[in-house]
């Protein structure tokens, strides 16, 4: 059957361009010259009759029309490479490849995968932390465990849990400080995460404002650019900082570190199971996401009781 539709490079090109928002870049990618990659989108254009790229002086921008059949293209081509590659994996049929974020990563998914491995042995995971990957660019992904509202377009998202900010610091810390009057935070080292380079997340207003704790600087102790970084200062001793209670359960447990005061404030954001579409009924990642939910269930049952926050 022939089809009535651009040409292949064509489609690739304004797919490349569309994507980098630049000619040039889009070149580079292609291994061909910024002319060839201007041409054919300005073929593809005259072909459909509508413009798809706004030419700026530094940048391209996508208009409606440019939007709309991105986004299928990224779509088709996804699902060209995935059925490409599992002809090309007939014996890796069983292999998931997951991406996560670091502090998730390492201290909540590592320490269960054994339990994930006795359970079904016959899984195998091809785990990244690489925090730019997406579904929708990375097509060699069949899922991600992302942190936010839960909408991604053109993905389907399943809630694992949400956020309980407890304060926490090292045991050893804890008796030093501690006074018949409890601790001071005037006095503690306030350990910090940084949302952005110059932004930290508010974690740390929101929690004193739950406890009722007033009069304290929040502007000077240490940032970092990772949460597990803060949690290890904290288990190092080296102050206080604002965790995911999912995140520092093992710490608690094992007396590494301490929670101060009964009380949490539930997160405005959670942690999802995010897939394609299109990739639902896939075995392994049926399996995968069954597994995630009984271990939730596992951890919840061990959350000690809390004070929330109104």
């Amino acid at each position: 059957m022939k089809r009535k539709m651009p040409g292949l490079n064509a489609l690739k090109a304004f797919e490349v361009a569309g994507s980098t928002g630049s000619f040039t870049r889009a070149a580079e990618l292609l291994n061909v010259t910024q002319s060839a990659v201007s041409r054919q989108v300005r073929q593809l254009e005259e072909q459909l009759g509508e413009d798809l790229l706004q030419r700026r002086h530094h940048h391209l921008e996508l208009t409606n029309a440019g939007r709309t059949l991105l986004r299928a293209l990224h779509q088709s081509f996804d699902k060209i490479e995935m059925t490409v590659r599992s002809i090309q994996q007939k014996t890796h049929a069983n292999r998931l490849h997951v991406n996560a974020p670091p502090t998730f990563t390492r201290r909540w998914l590592m320490p269960r995968l054994a339990r994930l491995r006795e359970a079904h042995p016959e899984l195998e995971l091809s785990i990244t932390t690489r925090l730019q990957d997406s579904l929708a660019q990375a097509p060699t992904l069949d899922c991600a465990i992302r942190f936010g509202n839960g909408e991604w377009d053109g993905l389907d998202s399943s809630l694992l849990f949400q956020e309980r900010h407890i304060a926490v610091c090292a045991p050893s810390l804890y008796a030093r400080e501690q006074s018949g009057q409890g601790i001071d935070f005037k006095h503690m080292t306030l350990l910090h995460v940084l949302a952005r380079e110059d932004q930290r997340y508010l974690t740390w207003k929101h929690w004193l404002d739950a406890a009722r704790i007033s009069g304290v600087d929040t502007q000077g102790g240490y940032e970092f650019d990772l949460l597990d970084l803060a949690i290890q200062a904290a288990i190092d001793g080296l102050g206080v900082t604002i965790a995911d209670w999912h995140m520092v359960a093992a710490e608690l447990a094992c007396g590494q570190l301490t929670q101060l005061r009964n009380v949490h404030v539930e997160g405005h954001q959670s942690y999802w199971l995010v897939t394609r579409p299109e990739q639902q009924d896939l075995p392994q990642l049926q399996v995968f996401s069954q597994w995630l939910q009984e271990e939730i269930w596992l951890a919840q049952r061990q959350l000690e009781p809390s004070t929330a926050a109104s």
